[in-house]
């Protein structure tokens, strides 16, 4: 599915994150959502490389990336460990600075790394989310109902790891998932058949609940805010569609805000590959990385 691309997995202390990296260009990194992997870019990335060094990863926890054991905070699973991961990951290829496109977890990857280190991320897309804070500050029962999987997830262990067990892909995706190419599900599968990534999927929603919210919470307290420019893209078959002023949510936390609905559900990159190219390409420009 990532024709010329090249496959390395970097040791960044305390994990081994899997990577594919191709093409030529400003550097660009590519994070995934839950429950997904890498392999949610393969219609876009190979576009890219013509414009880009585009760097697609498996979070730590997902896909062929370790599976670090946590602890009783979770902390091994906070985006802000994610992230850090994924600072050194592009450390090792060489950049110190670069461009972030992240999905559903991999947006919450990227505004955290745009948070803690101002001076690494150049542009953020983040794609179908809202902050962790917002979302749960403002839960109400469609939330719930709509986002019942933040709840499940997060309860203590071992009752959501038992019940996922069967089947975790079944009862993992949402609406969309019919849209999603036979090989790209047939890895998501395979990956989620681990008993360690479902444990790891898991503790990416206990983290969410408690160390997510609060690093959020203390960011809102400070008056931290994003400075880079920001690009918020969701589906407009989505949740966020409807219950949110999405553009208005992330003005509350960054300085540069731009962004719409896609005619999408929440699988964004593989029900409308060709839109997500056209944003991405137009929002961050070959040369405006350097």
């Amino acid at each position: 599915m990532f024709e010329g691309f090249r496959t390395e997995t970097v040791d960044v202390g305390g994990a081994r994150i899997r990577a594919r990296v191709g093409g030529q260009g400003p550097p660009l990194l590519l994070l995934h959502g839950s429950p997904q992997t890498l392999a949610m870019w393969h219609l876009v990335a190979p576009k890219l490389t013509d414009d880009f060094t585009v760097v697609a990863t498996d979070l730590r926890g997902y896909g062929d990336s370790s599976k670090p054991v946590s602890d009783e905070e979770h902390t091994p699973y906070s985006k802000r460990t994610m992230a850090e991961d994924q600072v050194s990951v592009m450390r090792h290829f060489g950049f110190e600075r670069f461009a972030l496109c992240g999905h559903d977890r991999g947006g919450r990857v990227g505004y955290r790394m745009a948070l803690d280190h101002p001076g690494v991320v150049t542009k953020l897309a983040v794609l179908d989310i809202i902050p962790t804070w917002e979302a749960f500050s403002r839960a109400d029962m469609a939330f719930g109902m709509g986002y019942w999987h933040w709840f499940f997830l997060a309860q203590p262990f071992d009752l959501p790891e038992r019940l996922l067990a069967a089947e975790p892909e079944k009862a993992l995706f949402r609406g969309g998932s019919e849209a999603i190419a036979p090989e790209a599900m047939e890895e998501y599968v395979r990956c989620l058949r681990n008993p360690e990534t479902i444990q790891a999927t898991c503790e990416d929603y206990r983290a969410a609940a408690t160390l997510d919210y609060e690093h959020d919470a203390e960011d809102r307290e400070a008056g931290r805010r994003i400075t880079c420019p920001l690009l918020a893209l969701w589906g407009s078959r989505g949740f966020l569609e409807g219950h949110y002023d999405v553009l208005a949510v992330w003005r509350g936390w960054a300085d540069d805000v731009d962004g719409r609905a896609i005619d999408s559900g929440h699988y964004i990159p593989e029900e409308a590959p060709e839109e997500t190219l056209a944003e991405v390409r137009e929002f961050f420009g070959e040369g405006e990385l350097r």
